[in-house]
């Protein structure tokens, strides 16, 4: 249940998903960066990491 939660709020709210995920670092602020940008790299890159486990 929990890994689905994550999920959803990798799609809905990436970079909070990322920071539950890993907590401050690298990958947070490689996620903010790509939400900038563009969401969807963003939304992909928070996915890949939830899921990577």
């Amino acid at each position: 249940m929990n890994k689905l939660i994550h999920i959803i709020l990798a799609i809905l709210l990436p970079p909070i998903a990322v920071f539950l995920k890993s907590g401050v670092g690298k990958d947070l602020i490689i996620n903010i960066i790509l939400c900038l940008i563009f969401f969807v790299p963003g939304v992909l890159h928070a996915l890949w990491l939830i899921t990577k486990d």
